[in-house]
């Protein structure tokens, strides 16, 4: 299972529409180039959490705590509020991204700001929509294809380095989140226009 096709197969027109409402964004195709880039970029940052056995360990207990992957059954309703869960961590997408991105979740929505034409605000409001279902997709390979903390950082290790291999633009986000934010990595993905998640069609 490669965790970022199965999340950005979930970005379907019907959604897109509803996040570029949810945001105030002037085109879907910004919303869709953002959505997609925060879904591999919060990809790559649980690859990095998981490298190691405690941070492995962290992840799946958090997957089995707070994300079954049922929110999947309806992504629109869960994510945009016409739908809640009885667990309100399942939802929780501030909690989330503190989690995956820590103090590099300012950087990473200037990056994909400048990247797409949004303001780092409307950045922001949809790496919160889409965080939950970034978690969701694995609680669903953990049920599907018995992902433990003995193997969930090869998924997602597996899923970005297929991603690099076919863009160099995954590279960058890879040494950007590995960095120590002197920006230089940001400057670069904003410079080539995130071709990647522009031309993703």
């Amino acid at each position: 299972m490669n965790v970022i096709e199965l999340l950005q197969g979930q970005l379907d027109e019907n959604l897109i529409q509803q996040l570029s409402q949810h945001i105030g964004a002037e085109s879907t195709e910004q919303t869709e180039a953002a959505a997609s880039g925060i879904i591999s970029t919060l990809v790559a940052g649980l690859n990095k959490n998981a490298a190691t056995p405690d941070g492995a360990t962290a992840l799946v207990s958090a997957i089995d705590r707070d994300h079954d992957g049922s929110i999947l059954e309806d992504v629109a309703g869960f994510l945009l509020g016409s739908r809640e869960t009885s667990n309100s961590s399942t939802l929780n997408g501030a909690g989330i991204l503190q989690h995956i991105l820590g103090g590099k979740q300012s950087n990473t929505q200037d990056m994909l700001g400048k990247a797409t034409g949004l303001d780092t605000a409307q950045i922001g409001k949809l790496m919160i929509a889409l965080a939950p279902m970034v978690l969701a997709a694995l609680g669903k390979a953990r049920k599907q294809e018995a992902v433990s903390s003995e193997n969930i950082g090869d998924l997602l290790s597996g899923s970005v380095k297929s991603q690099v291999n076919q863009q160099q633009e995954m590279g960058l986000l890879q040494r950007f989140l590995d960095a120590d934010g002197d920006g230089s990595v940001m400057d670069d993905i904003a410079n080539m226009g995130m071709k990647f998640f522009l031309n993703r069609k």
